[in-house]
């Protein structure tokens, strides 16, 4: 979904890939790369006895392999109702290697490709049908219904950060908490038939918060970010919405900050002063 990483770090990832497969019985297929964000995974098809499959590898500091983030995946394997459409997960395999952790996990082939490829942000107007929009609605209303102790989005930190980035006075008490997938972008959506991926982070958010997030990655397609406010409406045109929205805003502005999304930032100031004018 994103650029290859450093040099190093690619060289790395790939070794590491390799070692993976092996670990799985599995054998990498053609090319196909597919980074997550600075290289932190790395996932390729795969070939295995039980038929074709999809072989994600995390990596991270070794002391700091684990905890929720690692957990997420097979978290969602087991809680996860059959209305969220996803990929299965076949098995997994954990080992640390000098100065890193990794995680290997070997899930079911999805043919079907993302919506944005590199990217979380959308640029063009996806061909996208009535089904798959209901698709996605009954996969929210389901993954919402969830209960978990897992927490994607504390109240502690909207405390703190909601005053900082969105620059209004505003109650930063969340009304209603749901569980969320907690990072519902087009690169993690796939079209023209739904499938729903990477399971990392979901959890507890403010609800609202997965509508709220597709709609600001929507921003610079003003035809998508309409038609997800129309198909979502039932989440984003209430009170616990809006707020998701200001959550989100003050998310990506704090991305901003760090150099990332920055063509989001005129369209993300433009909704909130929006918002701001109807509270």
């Amino acid at each position: 979904m994103y650029l290859e990483p450093e040099p190093d770090t690619a060289k790395r990832m790939r070794k590491m890939h390799l070692v993976a497969a092996e670990q799985l019985h599995a054998t990498p297929l053609g090319s196909r790369e597919a980074w997550g964000w600075r290289g932190r995974t790395l996932s390729r098809p795969v070939a295995t006895a039980s038929g074709d499959g999809w072989l994600r590898l995390v990596s991270a500091q070794a002391d700091k392999a684990g905890g929720k983030l690692w957990e997420g995946p097979q978290e969602a394997e087991r809680l996860m109702p059959p209305a969220v459409p996803r990929p299965r997960l076949r098995e997994r395999h954990v080992w640390t290697e000098g100065e890193y952790g990794y995680l290997a996990e070997l899930y079911e082939a999805v043919t079907t490709p993302t919506i944005t490829t590199r990217e979380p942000i959308l640029r063009e107007a996806p061909a996208l049908d009535g089904a798959w929009w209901d698709g996605l609605r009954g996969a929210l209303d389901a993954i919402a219904t969830v209960s978990s102790s897992r927490v994607a989005v504390r109240q502690e930190y909207l405390d703190r950060a909601m005053p900082e980035y969105l620059g209004i006075p505003i109650d930063t008490t969340a009304p209603v908490w749901t569980t969320a997938h907690g990072d519902l972008h087009w690169a993690n959506l796939t079209g023209p038939t739904l499938t729903v991926l990477d399971w990392e982070g979901w959890g507890i958010a403010p609800a609202g918060y997965d509508a709220a997030l597709l709609h600001a990655y929507s921003l610079l397609v003003p035809d998508t970010a309409a038609e997800v406010r129309q198909r979502l409406g039932h989440i984003l045109d209430t009170s616990a919405g809006r707020f998701a929205e200001l959550v989100v805003i003050t998310e990506l502005l704090q991305a901003v900050t760090r150099g990332d999304n920055l063509e989001l930032e005129e369209p993300l100031r433009a909704r909130l002063a929006y918002l701001a004018a109807q509270s």
